[in-house]
């Protein structure tokens, strides 16, 4: 008997990319954002159907169709971020957490809470405000009837950028998953010391739904930064001599001699660099070019302004080349086929590329976590029916305690 296709939701859909990482065997119920601009780049690569376009405050249950077995939501990560402005939970952006709480709330009154939600960030979520927007999430899981664990898992894994990001991962109290998915404690690269520091501050009365989620490690073998860089962009030009002369000027002792070094090989080696405000010396600020060869890019972060726009480094035959990253490079650094479809705008699909969640990373999540926890409900019907189905021995059955608990209350 083949299991029924898995079906979710996503919210703060962006470009689409936990869809592409979900894979065509998942069914796509609902997506939702509230920009114009990337839900027109949402549609032209999947359709307008089961698509809102909006404020997510004004997405209601009844938006949301049919029961989902996974609902997506990579929230801003603005104000959880380290180079935020540190509003938090409480800011205008990431705050809207809350919102994607409420309809989650809304869906369980109905009997029709997804199985699994998965809640996507940066990895700042974990030190928020001393732990207590982690506390918060953690919580608001909780009394919503979840049980929830997170991995750190870097994109640089499976694709040649370094993009650390949290991934919280809950299941539903009334829900049995496999014994194989849940560990002891932390365990590997995907529990590192700052998860497991959160997890320390967490009351012990929320440690009590904790998982700790189990995946095993990705199989070596992932392209090169410079095996994906293209050779004739269409979108960027490459600097004349005198831009990149003005570059290297820009770099410090330390980072000069990284191209040094690249030189001395007499290889072709491509490489990355940002712009970066440093201070000098005597403490004044100032503008510094730094520069990496270990075939890896720099995290994509969105063009708000030149210097977070990542600039492309070619050494060869003693020679130095410069531009700014290609859009479609971008594309490729998240893990998008060449046929997926990007704004005709540079900084409009740098923006989406630069604002979105590594496919390959979800793809990995979802083989490893994801199906595998769907499976028993999926099997027995479970995830149509809400009944949990505890009756065999490999499961973790369902929390004893979730018919006690108050779904309710906003922490």
């Amino acid at each position: 008997m083949i299991a029924p296709t898995p079906a979710f939701y996503e919210f703060f859909a962006g470009a689409g990319m936990a869809r592409a990482g979900l894979g065509k065997h998942w069914r796509c119920l609902f997506a939702n954002d509230i920009d114009r601009k990337k839900a027109a780049a949402y549609r032209r690569n999947w359709g307008a159907d089961g698509y809102l376009r909006g404020d997510i405050k004004d997405v209601t249950a009844e938006d949301l169709p049919g029961r989902a077995d996974l609902a997506w939501a990579s929230f801003p990560c603005q104000d959880l971020s380290l180079a935020g402005c540190g509003a938090g939970l409480q800011g205008e952006r990431s705050g809207t957490f809350w919102p994607f709480q409420r309809l989650m709330l809304e869906l369980g009154r109905q009997h029709r809470a997804p199985t699994l939600l998965v809640l996507e960030n940066v990895c700042g979520t974990l030190a928020s405000h001393g732990g207590k927007d982690f506390t918060a999430i953690c919580r608001a899981l909780q009394e919503g009837g979840y049980r929830y664990g997170a991995l750190v898992v870097d994109a640089a894994l499976f694709v040649p950028q370094s993009r650390p990001r949290l991934f919280v991962i809950a299941v539903r109290e009334d829900a049995a998953i496999p014994g194989k998915l849940a560990g002891a404690g932390p365990l590997g690269e995907f529990h590192p010391r700052m998860l497991e520091a959160a997890w320390r501050r967490l009351p012990d009365a929320v440690k009590e739904n904790w998982i700790w989620w189990v995946a095993s490690a990705p199989p070596p073998g992932r392209i090169g930064f410079s095996e994906l860089i293209e050779d004739d962009p269409a979108d960027v030009s490459w600097h004349s001599p005198a831009e990149t002369a003005r570059l290297s000027a820009m770099m410090s002792a330390v980072n000069l001699e990284k191209v040094r070094k690249a030189k001395s090989t007499g290889r072709r080696i491509a490489g990355t660099a940002y712009k970066r405000t440093r201070r000098d010396a005597a403490g004044r600020k100032t503008q510094r070019a730094e520069v990496r060869f270990d075939d890896v890019a720099g995290c994509l972060r969105t063009p708000a302004g030149g210097s977070s726009r990542q600039i492309v480094v070619v050494v060869e035959n003693g020679k130095v080349r410069s531009r700014l990253m290609s859009s479609r490079e971008t594309a490729r650094l998240m893990g998008l086929p060449d046929n997926y479809i990007l704004p005709d705008n540079y900084n409009e699909a740098y923006h989406l590329t630069g604002d979105g969640v590594a496919a390959p990373v979800v793809r990995f999540l979802a083989r490893e976590i994801f199906e595998p926890a769907l499976a028993p409900a999926l099997q027995t019907g479970a995830a149509v029916s809400g009944r949990p189905n505890p009756s065999k021995s490999h499961l973790i059955p369902p929390n004893p305690i979730y018919r006690r608990r108050s779904h309710s209350r906003r922490p």
